[in-house]
């Protein structure tokens, strides 16, 4: 099904850009002088396009995301809840000083961040749920949580650099799109689930727009 979607997807994309019905190559008028040879140099190497922007933004946020079964394993059978407004007050005030220094708007990656966070909850819930059904399933070992925060630490300074990075393809029309392909390629090769499909939808909601 994953497959179908992205072949779908990637379909109307490109079909969208294309005048359908006029042909795979452009009529030559009569009389006029045939189109030069493309240069080979530039045909191998495109210039960078909205989309290319854009997929790192999809490919971090799923990276981030898959740290969220590592929290709910940390925190499974503690008592400790999903919800931790100090430390989400933390993590929102470190990558506004790094969308600062790395040149970013500290607002947009801020709403984009707290998207980051109720997806990673959002995911946590659901395992949870997945958990108490079925008990057989929870995990039976308990990560640190301490490190698992190092690495959303390093994996948020890496989303930190992405939206800075990528300011007009964010606010360019058909981001909603691009970024929706992005993200179904990279579920495809993560290979998601509907709860972390979700999960990385609901992580890129404030993405487009700036």
């Amino acid at each position: 099904m994953r497959r179908a979607l992205l072949a779908g997807s990637a379909a109307a994309v490109l079909f969208a850009g294309v005048g359908v019905g006029s042909g795979s190559a452009a009529a030559v008028p009569a009389g006029a002088a045939p189109r030069p040879a493309a240069d080979p140099v530039r045909a191998a190497a495109p210039a960078p396009s909205p989309a290319d922007h854009l997929r790192p933004l999809a490919a971090l946020s799923a990276a981030r995301l898959a740290t969220a079964d590592l929290v709910a394993a940390a925190k499974w059978g503690t008592g400790s809840p999903i919800d931790d407004p100090a430390r989400e007050r933390e993590v929102l005030a470190a990558v506004a000083a790094q969308a600062r220094e790395a040149g970013a708007d500290p607002e947009a990656t801020v709403r984009i961040f707290r998207d980051q966070i109720e997806a990673n909850k959002l995911v946590q819930r659901g395992l949870y749920r997945r958990w108490g059904a079925d008990p057989a399933h929870a995990p039976t070992t308990r990560p640190d949580l301490a490190r698992v925060r190092q690495e959303i630490n390093r994996l948020n300074g890496e989303l930190v650099r992405a939206v800075a990075a990528s300011p007009r393809a964010r606010t360019a029309p058909g981001c909603g799109p691009r970024l929706a392909l992005a993200a179904l390629r990279v579920g495809d090769e993560r290979r998601l689930d509907l709860l972390h499909a979700a999960g990385l939808a609901r992580s890129l909601r404030s993405v487009c727009g700036g």
